[in-house]
């Protein structure tokens, strides 16, 4: 079995753990098209009802950007609504390969036409995920990635990357990602038993403070669906994580890893909360992205995720930066502005979008993961038993 194989493999036993008789979709750009088939073998060998692909292309993305109006850019689609429904009904298992084919896309567009989403759409698919879907993001090697990370569209040398972050150099990924996750899910039943209020986050340009919401729970590694099926939402993952009481973060974060937003590159970002709220923001390169992006709704300022990951993840012992979200951000520490996790609270699944604003969860049609984290990066936790370190430069600890 190749690598893309073994890597199709993992996404669909691993991954979303498709059933027999079960629908499959997968999301894909073009430039993944090799990568989409080996997904769809895989999906129907696990025993898949049918396999659905739907596929987005960067030069095609960037017309629309430059030529349909704002409107349009972020008008909902009912067909599309009505789709996702019927995905969640079905129990339909949702697979997103995803990663920038090209990182200059969008050089030169309007940073408010490039940060536009349909966001009642955005918040349709993510209920319809959050809402007993199985579902599995995972990116896909491509030469344009290559580039990005190499210099060169070297594949070779970032397929070994991917394949250490990956676990697929191991005989059995599954199993290694099974027992990762096992270690995840232990890190989060202790910090659960502390019944953290805050956590503070301290670094090399960092210092934020965030508030935690009564009988928060933390959630690593894999999930498990209402009918007992376990998943892996994101591979990979190093992360133990939860949704923050949006009302409560002030302080300074500098994200220390550069990150791409619809294809424009973010350097030397550095933002600052207020009560919650982001109230300035600076970078390098791709200040306006970001500035747009906060500006999508009422809920794109204020933070959906607090995370802790130390130097024991395997994409932080890759050595090298990898320029995609769903990789860096399980480098180091992040937080992410924008939608929360309803899971995150007892009871927070079976609540309605206005009981879950009201106990402190954030709502919005933006999720956006920034790193914080990597050497010297110490976090602390407060709860009715005091402070304790959780870690310490960078090394998990409690």
């Amino acid at each position: 079995m190749g690598q893309i194989e073994r890597l199709a493999d993992l996404v669909v036993r691993a991954g979303v753990n498709v059933q027999p008789g079960q629908g499959v979709v997968v999301d894909s750009d073009t430039a993944n098209l090799e990568i989409a088939r080996a997904v769809v073998e895989a999906a129907y060998q696990a025993g898949a009802g049918w396999v659905e692909v739907n596929f987005t292309d960067g030069p095609i993305q960037r017309s629309a950007v430059d030529h349909a109006s704002l409107e349009e850019l972020t008008a909902s689609r009912p067909w599309a609504l009505a789709r996702f429904a019927e995905w969640r009904a079905a129990g339909v298992a949702s697979i997103g390969l995803v990663g920038d084919s090209d990182p200059h896309l969008f050089d030169g567009a309007d940073p408010v036409r490039v940060a536009a989403r349909r966001h009642d759409e955005a918040r349709a698919r993510r209920d319809a995920l959050f809402g007993g879907m199985r579902w599995s993001l995972v990116a896909a090697p491509n030469p344009g990635w290559a580039k990005q990370v190499f210099g060169e569209p070297d594949m070779d040398r970032l397929w070994a990357a991917v394949s250490t972050a990956m676990r697929l150099d191991s005989a059995d990924p599954a199993a290694e990602w099974q027992a990762r996750s096992a270690t995840l899910g232990a890190r989060a039943k202790q910090l659960d038993a502390l019944e953290l209020t805050e956590v503070h986050y301290i670094g090399e340009g960092t210092d934020l403070t965030v508030g935690l919401l009564p009988h928060t729970r933390w959630t690593g590694g894999g999930m498990i669906d209402a009918d007992g099926i376990p998943y892996l939402p994101n591979l990979p993952t190093e992360e133990v994580f939860t949704s923050p009481d949006r009302r409560r973060a002030d302080g300074t974060i500098r994200v220390s890893r550069p990150m791409v937003i619809a294809g424009q590159q973010i350097t030397g970002l550095r933002v600052t909360f207020k009560n919650g709220r982001i109230t300035e923001v600076w970078a390098d390169e791709g200040g306006d992205v970001i500035r747009a992006q906060i500006d999508a709704d009422e809920g794109a300022r204020f933070l959906g995720e607090v995370s802790l990951v130390d130097r024991d993840s395997r994409i932080a012992k890759a050595g090298i930066v990898f320029h995609n979200t769903l990789y860096d951000e399980n480098a180091g520490c992040h937080v992410a502005w924008g939608q929360s996790f309803p899971w995150s609270v007892e009871g927070g699944m079976a609540m309605t979008t206005e009981q879950r604003a009201a106990v402190g969860l954030n709502q919005s049609g933006v999720h956006t993961d920034v790193v914080i984290g990597g050497d010297g990066m110490t976090v602390t936790g407060t709860g009715p038993g005091g402070t304790v370190d959780i870690i310490r430069d960078d090394t998990w600890v409690l």
